[in-house]
């Protein structure tokens, strides 16, 4: 069965719409800056949302006081897509479409915010709503809610694999016909400040103590994707949204094709709760499954999205999967987005899919920002300083998280009928 995806949204720290996104990634523009609980960058960076969206332009005040930020971002984002895809609440099937999001945290910024207020200001400072925020399904759920869903609705939550996971899981629920349409995404962060009231977050201190943050102060150097100066992560925030349909749904109504998911795969590295296995042989394998399942050939690929964190082990691991997997007699070139984005953690696999998409339908393909220097272990060609104008008819897309999770999908401009 051929999947379409007919509508896209997101909000990155790079904008509040795809062509936010796509054309700071194309001007080579960098969301990361002083966090927002910092007031200088020794404190910290992170690539933030929040400075550049406001939820009350667009959302009931009452989804408003009763969600956490990560939540308003997919709302946001999956309208956007919607409205993209030309759906909206009257011409979707309640009993039809389903909803799949991914998430890592959930309302994680609630949690600590209800802690802080908690510890400054006693019991009676905290939030009455702190429940019903701080539930990973909570996007999910007020997506429903917005759109009187009744269909299959799941929450993914595979670390930073989410996006292409829940990607993956929604293909399953169309393939199986439990839905025509499925409204799917992911998303990271949220973090706001009640009447100014900033605190340091405990995960941000614990990404410190773990050594997993760079330590730069420089924005465009704080992450460096497969450059030989790599140091490690800055966090960010944001969320991405796909309409997916079958393909005679999507022919019935005339809808405008964006691309088509040829198919994906994921699997389990069982090496280390935090590291890869160092040769990257799972995420060679997941590479693999995925071109299967697409039923496309190595050769066929016009450009690898790599998950490309900018750790030491973690690139190290991927390049040499993807040198094994894409040989130096075959042209891929890849790319990454978290040199602009900073890793916005369950997301940033969504967003490398919308900065495919995009670059399939204009020829201009995004470098990696920052990496000036590439890794010589990698055997293929890796898009930096600038923008490359290619012809990208079919793309890979990577993600890897925590607890050795590896997801692969790959996106194409044409239907090639696999997965049937």
């Amino acid at each position: 069965m051929d999947i379409a995806i007919t509508g896209m949204g997101t909000i990155s720290p790079l904008g509040t719409t795809v062509d936010d996104l796509y054309d700071g990634l194309l001007a080579g523009q960098i969301g990361i800056g002083i966090a927002p609980w910092a007031t200088s960058v020794e404190e910290g960076l992170y690539a933030a949302v929040h400075d550049r969206f406001d939820p009350t332009a667009s959302m009931d005040p009452r989804v408003v006081a009763g969600t956490d930020g990560f939540a308003r971002f997919a709302i946001a984002a999956c309208a956007e897509a919607l409205n993209d895809a030309g759906l909206d609440h009257d011409s979707l099937d309640p009993f039809t479409t389903g909803v799949v999001h991914g998430t890592s945290m959930g309302g994680h910024f609630t949690v600590a915010r209800a802690q802080h207020q908690l510890e400054r200001n006693g019991v009676d400072a905290t939030d009455r709503k702190t429940q019903i925020k701080i539930w990973p399904n909570m996007a999910a759920a007020q997506i429903c809610l917005a759109y009187g869903l009744h269909g299959p609705s799941i929450t993914v939550t595979t670390a930073c694999a989410s996006s292409l996971d829940a990607l993956n899981t929604a293909a399953l629920y169309l393939r199986a016909g439990l839905a025509d349409v499925v409204l799917v995404g992911a998303t990271e962060g949220g973090y706001t400040a009640d009447d100014g009231d900033h605190f340091l977050p405990a995960f941000v201190a614990g990404e410190r103590a773990y050594g997993m943050s760079s330590g730069q102060t420089d924005p465009h150097r704080a992450m460096l994707p497969f450059d030989v100066d790599r140091v490690g992560i800055v966090s960010g925030e944001g969320s991405a949204f796909f309409v997916l349909e079958t393909a005679e749904h999507a022919a019935a109504r005339g809808a405008r094709i964006r691309g088509w998911f040829g198919g994906g795969a994921s699997l389990a590295d069982a090496h280390h709760p935090s590291s890869p296995e160092p040769e990257g042989r799972w995420e060679q394998l997941v590479m693999e499954r995925a071109q299967a399942a697409a039923n496309v050939l190595p050769e066929q690929i016009d450009v690898m999205i790599a998950h490309a964190t900018g750790t030491p082990k973690g690139d190290q691991a991927e390049i040499r999967a993807i040198n094994r997997v894409f040989d130096t007699s075959q042209r891929v070139v890849a790319t990454g987005l978290k040199g602009n984005t900073g890793h916005t953690g369950a997301s940033s696999g969504a967003m490398s899919i919308i900065a495919g998409i995009r670059a399939m339908e204009t020829g201009k393909l995004a470098a990696i920002a920052g990496t000036n220097v590439v890794d010589p272990e990698a055997n293929f060609d890796v898009a930096v300083h600038r923008p490359r104008e290619m012809d990208v008819g079919v793309f890979q897309v990577n993600s890897f998280g925590f607890g050795g999770q590896n997801a692969s999908v790959i996106i194409s401009r044409e239907a090639n009928h696999a997965g049937s």
